[in-house]
């Protein structure tokens, strides 16, 4: 049996594993002590930290989830749950998501204009956007994109939306036609409507529970900080172990230095220049409510959002505690953290933070094709990559899952 190194046990390292096992021995290098990843939580007084945003599980993929569940027990491990989310406007209306189905909720000013948009947006149709912002303004009219679209997502990408490439987008955007959010607003239709608007969360240890369960039976060494991946002859060699392929998950920024025997110096200064986000994710008491995301426009804090993880199990809560996630693009100190939470809605109160370098990929026109070049190359060599920032994709847990089956398909 051919012998496979798997640089990483976040999802996509776990799910290789997983997918190759039968045909491959294989063994995952893992930099830190415990597996996950961007999925990974802990505990800290009681409740769940989830130390990178807020991870569920559901798929448009039939093949990810009859994978995923041939693997957890969805009625003993996981309950179902509605998506709730809602949108703090600066003036302090709390509008449901997504916004452009509840324009009956704002004052009558708002609405005439938003209307007049839908007449333009209709007049358009057939437009073609080249870029985040046209798309927002051609989708949704000046005047939801001046209220909340284009605030909001200036705070998570810190960026002219000019720049952002729709292809890096690409579906995860919201894509409702004119005739959609007329009908959707004549007809208060709710998110619980929409696809995606149910999710999968785990009974206990949120997506730490997935990590875990993924790497039992598995060959996984901890604490491996890999300085080196040197092709000899026709091996690699990873701390002086030799291996017939490579699958790597970490990041493709790393490659350059930890690659050896092989030529890939046309592409470093394209790697380097690659850009991307971090996040500071702080763990807070929260007042109750009954919301999974609230969403903050309001430039008076920096904060993009709450993610609700308290309500998403109530084992994610020590007793008499409600718990949430509040997320801050880049690095921010402990002293502004706190100065922000007193500004920020449900009277949020610290209890931990971890700020993540990498959190959000950022790509540009180039940047998939430069990927899928280097790709090919190193592929001839029997080394391979997929993953958020392997593959430099703003990937969901599940869609991080559905790549890896597809990577592996073709080993």
């Amino acid at each position: 049996m051919k012998k496979a190194a798997i640089i990483g046990a976040g999802i996509s390292g776990l799910s290789t594993a997983h997918l190759l096992k039968d045909r491959y021995d294989c063994t995952i290098f893992e930099k830190e002590e415990t597996p996950g990843g961007l999925i990974r939580c802990r505990r800290v007084n009681g409740s769940l930290f989830h130390i990178c945003g807020g991870h569920i599980f559901n798929s448009k993929r039939q093949d990810v989830l009859d994978w995923f569940w041939s693997i957890f027990n969805r009625e003993e491990e996981f309950q179902k749950a509605d998506r709730n989310s809602v949108v703090f406007m600066a003036d302090g209306k709390h509008i449901p998501y997504p916004i452009e189905n509840h324009i009956y909720l704002f004052d009558n000013e708002t609405q005439k204009l938003f209307i007049q948009d839908l007449l333009s947006i209709a007049k358009n149709e057939g437009y073609e956007p080249h870029n985040f912002e046209e798309f927002l303004r051609n989708r949704f009219g000046e005047t939801l994109y001046n209220i909340y679209f284009k605030p909001y997502n200036e705070k998570v990408w810190r960026r002219n939306l000019k720049s952002v490439p729709l292809s890096w987008l690409e579906g995860k955007l919201p894509m409702p036609t004119v005739e959609e959010m007329i009908f959707n607003n004549i007809n208060q239709v709710k998110e619980k409507n929409f696809v995606h608007a149910t999710f999968w969360y785990e009974k206990e240890n949120g997506s730490q529970h997935i990590a875990d369960k993924l790497s039992q039976g598995l060959n996984i060494k901890y604490n491996s900080n890999i300085e080196s991946i040197e092709r000899r002859g026709n091996k690699w060699i990873i701390n002086e172990e030799d291996f017939d392929t490579v699958v790597f998950c970490g990041n493709i920024k790393q490659l350059p230095t930890l690659l050896k025997g092989v030529e890939i110096t046309e592409y470093k200064e394209k790697i380097d220049a690659l850009e991307y986000h971090g996040t500071t994710a702080v763990f807070c008491q929260i007042e109750k409510n009954n919301y999974s995301w609230i969403y903050l426009p309001d430039n008076k804090y920096e904060s993009h959002r709450i993610i609700c993880t308290g309500n998403f199990a109530a084992s994610n809560n020590a007793p008499d505690t409600m718990t949430a996630t509040v997320e801050f693009t880049d690095e921010i100190s402990k002293d502004d953290i706190m100065e922000q939470l007193g500004r920020i809605p449900m009277n949020p109160k610290y209890i931990d933070h971890q700020y993540n370098k990498y959190t959000y990929p950022i790509q540009d026109a180039d940047t998939r094709n430069m990927i899928a070049s280097l790709k090919s190359e190193l592929a001839k060599e029997d080394f391979f990559f997929t993953g958020r920032f392997a593959d430099w994709e703003y990937y969901n847990m599940d869609v991080a899952i559905g790549a890896a089956m597809d990577l592996c398909k073709t080993l």
